[in-house]
């Protein structure tokens, strides 16, 4: 019976979706929106549960890449499931955002900004080298999907998180500064190049309700934090006279990704009725779900971000309501993770 049990756990890492570290992401990101709307008790269990989360899955990880590694390799091989490995470096970076808006923890902060910024470095190019260089290619229809836009969220992740230690920052201020500037316009320049092809997949491909996932929400979940580096950078350009001079294109700039955004929301929520509903896809747990519960809470902090740092104060009644969808997303979604591990772990009280 105990290794029956263990070789169930074990299958089970050895089956990890790569995108798991969107837990993180959602969990960290709810909980700066809880910070900010003084649901202080809310965003500090939201931190320790996000803490444990962080380091249980760098153990299912390592432990996956120790036993499984020909899994994880096909699984970057995959074009449907890589990009999910980018949510490590959006995880890292996010729960580093989350120790300083919280607690001021810049010193356990700064060593997650290097860690994101190199798993940032070997992913992207490796990610791309793998995509461009394979010889045998999927079709569009079955090559991208959602969860590409992860890279997005990766990268926009190490602005953000820059451009809240950049002020911390005595030497190099300018060089820190700078690099969040790249990282933001990178990042900007990724999202308008994917948004193209998923755009034309989705319009001109047949589209199965079941390919039409959660990380569809992740285009809107990109270009949210997109929205949140900008305004990130417009906060911190009294440090940088460049960034002073920057200010009316990244008014502008940013401006234009938060109403790309705010457009999206209503087709993603038609789109999924017209899954679930008229198609009759079922709604039930599935680590995907976290990809969205993800975009509903960086819509809300990066519009919240966005009415400080351009002074839109009539912006800022949609946060305040946003939060809630926000949560009870990610009520919803965490009950469904731990029904699944309670079925896991204790499979014979739920065939009782």
């Amino acid at each position: 019976m105990k290794k029956s049990f263990l070789a169930d756990i074990d299958q089970e890492i050895a089956e990890l979706f790569p995108g798991y570290f969107s837990l993180v992401m959602a969990t960290g990101i709810v909980s700066i929106a809880a910070h900010f709307f003084l649901f202080n008790l809310i965003a500090e269990i939201l931190l320790y549960i996000n803490l444990v989360a962080y380091f249980v899955l760098w153990l299912l990880y390592i432990v996956r890449l120790v036993r499984h590694s020909g899994r994880m390799v096909e699984d970057f091989k995959n074009a449907g499931l890589s990009a999910g490995f980018f949510t490590i470096v959006a995880g890292t970076c996010v729960l580093g955002s989350q120790m300083i808006i919280l607690k001021d923890w810049y010193q356990v902060a700064y060593p997650l900004f290097f860690l994101g910024m190199g798993l940032w470095i070997f992913l992207i190019y490796l990610f791309f080298l793998t995509m461009i260089t394979r010889e045998s290619k999927p079709s569009l229809e079955n090559g991208i999907n959602g969860s590409w836009f992860i890279a997005i969220v990766g990268t926009q992740s190490i602005s953000v998180l820059g451009s809240l230690i950049a002020p911390l920052f005595s030497q190099h201020q300018d060089i820190l500064l700078f690099f969040t500037l790249f990282m933001y316009l990178v990042g900007g320049m990724l999202y308008l190049l994917l948004v193209t092809l998923v755009f034309y997949r989705l319009l001109f491909n047949p589209l199965m309700a079941q390919a039409m996932s959660p990380t569809y929400w992740i285009s809107m979940g990109a270009i949210a934090i997109t929205t949140l580096a900008g305004g990130r950078l417009m906060i911190n350009a009294p440090l940088w006279p460049i960034l002073s001079s920057l200010l009316p294109f990244l008014h502008g700039l940013t401006l234009f990704f938060w109403a790309f955004a705010t457009w999206l929301i209503p087709l993603l929520v038609i789109l999924g009725f017209w899954r679930h509903i008229i198609k009759k896809v079922p709604i039930q747990y599935e680590p995907h779900y976290w990809g969205m519960v993800f975009p509903l809470g960086m819509y809300t902090v990066s519009t919240f971000i966005l009415s400080k740092a351009m002074h839109l104060d009539f912006l800022e009644i949609i946060p305040q309501y946003f939060f809630y969808i926000a949560l009870g997303a990610w009520l919803a979604t965490m009950s469904g993770l731990v029904i699944q591990l309670w079925n896991l772990l204790w499979p014979s009280q739920t065939k009782r």
